[in-house]
């Protein structure tokens, strides 16, 4: 269940980050087939490493995700892990982008992340019109 406290063996909590990260050189390449797979891979990667997806949405050129992280991971591991893991994923996937990125890197190397707090339901709401909002300053 979304917004609810977690509970490990010794911990209760509720973890959630705001973490936002883009392709590198910030390519348009999050389109179409690609965008789903992604989205797919993403999805999987977080269920492995036992992190809920609350929303998410992958814009053209960056991914919005609030997700809640379980205490014993710090947000750096998980970033780190979902973005090196994912990388290698899609680069089996769709051998054509290799030759676009030098070296399997698909990811930029820094993200943006805040915590969760009283502004969750603004936070929900900013990530599922972030297309609109894209679309609307082009």
């Amino acid at each position: 269940m979304k917004n609810e406290i977690k509970h490990t063996a010794h911990s209760s909590y509720r973890c959630e980050y705001h973490i936002v990260f883009a392709p590198k050189f910030r390519r348009k390449v999050i389109y179409g087939e690609l965008k789903k797979d992604i989205g797919v891979i993403l999805r999987k990667l977080c269920n492995e490493m036992k992190v809920e997806i609350i929303e998410a949405e992958a814009c053209p050129d960056h991914i919005h995700m609030l997700v809640s992280i379980p205490p014993y991971m710090s947000v750096a591991q998980f970033v780190g892990t979902l973005k090196s893991k994912s990388a290698l994923i899609i680069f089996d996937r769709h051998a054509n982008l290799k030759y676009k990125y030098r070296n399997r890197h698909f990811w930029c190397r820094g993200y943006f992340v805040d915590s969760v707090g009283k502004n969750e339901k603004k936070i929900q709401e900013n990530i599922r019109n972030q297309l609109e909002e894209d679309y609307m300053k082009d």
